[in-house]
Formats: structure tokens, sequence, C-alpha cells
């Protein structure tokens, strides 16, 4: 790729990348009131680990994919109630699991919690592979100059591949953090995706050449044969 980042987005991603994994620590040990919360440093492992690599690698070799997922203003009023919303139960979902630790209130097993982390990995894997297939997979909904319509790789099963990837990160997060309380914030963001795919649709078939005929061919938006 013949693109490169701006000095204003190569000063945001040093900045942001040592301050995630210190946030995110902070609310998880801060609010469970411990460092020994061993869910907490696995699931912060398989979260971080393959997102720096994974920026590291965007960085050399499409800084414009890197920058596109950095963007974060949507134009669509409708995106931009949702994401508020979003926001809410975000935070919710994952102050929970540290509260739910201090206070002894969920008691999951080490397994479900490793086969939760597993998930989310998969998640994790499944959004990188997303990225491989579309470079135009931006943050906020938008259709560029010169895009196009993409129907191979997961897109040739469902429309919408990186909310899949996201709900089983969002969805499998309170588990493997140890938590079973925090699955009912998390699992009202699987209602605002839906709300996000089908406004995401609407501007899709105004905005993108031959997105219609995409939706005739692949009929499922989230799951196969489902919805």
């Amino acid at each position: 790729m013949n693109d490169s980042l701006s000095p204003q987005i190569k000063q945001q991603i040093w900045i942001r990348m040592p301050l995630a994994p210190l946030g995110v620590g902070l609310l998880f040990f801060g609010t469970a009131g411990t460092l020994a919360y061993w869910e907490a440093w696995v699931y912060m492992a398989i979260l971080f680990l393959p997102t720096f690599f994974l920026v590291g690698y965007l960085m050399k070799h499409d800084p414009k994919l890197l920058e596109r997922r950095l963007r974060k203003d949507e134009k669509e009023p409708a995106q931009q109630r949702i994401v508020k919303w979003a926001a809410v139960f975000f935070l919710a979902a994952f102050l929970l699991p540290g509260f739910d630790k201090r206070y002894g209130w969920s008691s999951v097993p080490a397994g479900l919690v490793i086969a939760a982390d597993l998930a989310v990995l998969l998640g994790f894997i499944l959004f990188t592979l997303v990225l491989k297939e579309n470079r135009y997979a931006s943050r906020v909904i938008e259709v560029e100059q010169g895009q196009e319509v993409i129907t191979t790789g997961p897109y040739a099963i469902v429309r919408h591949p990186m909310y899949v990837a996201a709900l089983l990160i969002y969805v499998f997060s309170p588990p493997a953090l140890g938590s079973y309380w925090a699955m009912i914030p998390a699992l009202f963001l699987i209602v605002l995706v839906v709300a996000r795919i089908r406004n995401e649709e609407v501007v899709l078939l105004r905005d993108l050449k031959g997105y219609r005929e995409y939706m005739e061919k692949v009929r499922s938006r989230l799951v196969p044969g489902v919805w």
C-alpha cells in the first residue's frame, strides 16, 4: 500500500497503545479491589496481545485501513443515538465483572471461563479475517469513493461478519471475566447491533452500488438461515 499515516494519527496510536491496557486494568482490578483476579489477567492477554500485533501490521502494510478503524464520528443521526446507548451498556458490561469478583455474586467454573476466552479469541480471529477481506471496513457507517461491495471470504456467508465478530467478543466477555451478571448489559448490545445493521443497510442501499444485488445473493445478515 502507498498510503501513509499522518503524524497526528501516529501520535494517537502511540498514546492509545499503552493507555488502553492501563485503563482496562484499572477498570477491572479497581472494581475488583484486588490484583488476584486471574480471569482478568487472561482476558487482557487475549484481548491486547493480538491487538498490538494487528496494529503493528496495519501500520506497516495498510495504514489507511488502520485510520478507518480509528474514526469515531458517525454522520448518520440514527447511528449517533445507537452508539451513545451502546457506550452505556458496554461500560456496564465491563464494570460489573470486577464488582462481581469483589462481592462474589457469581461463581463461573474455570472451564467455562476458558471456553469463553476461546470464544473471544475466535471473535478476534474473525475480526482479522474481515479486515483482510475488506479494507473499507470503517469503524463508522460511511461509503467512500471507489468503494466496492465485498462478496468473498466471510462476506459470502453473512452480510455483516464484522458484527458477528464483535458479538462473539461482547457476549462472551462477561463469563470470560467470571461474571454471569454482566451478561445482562452484554445481551442488550445484541439489540443495538441489530438496530445498527438495519440502519446501516439503508445507507448501503442508498450509497453503495451493487449492494441490493449482494443482498439478494447473501440473504443472512448475522446468522445463516436465521437472520
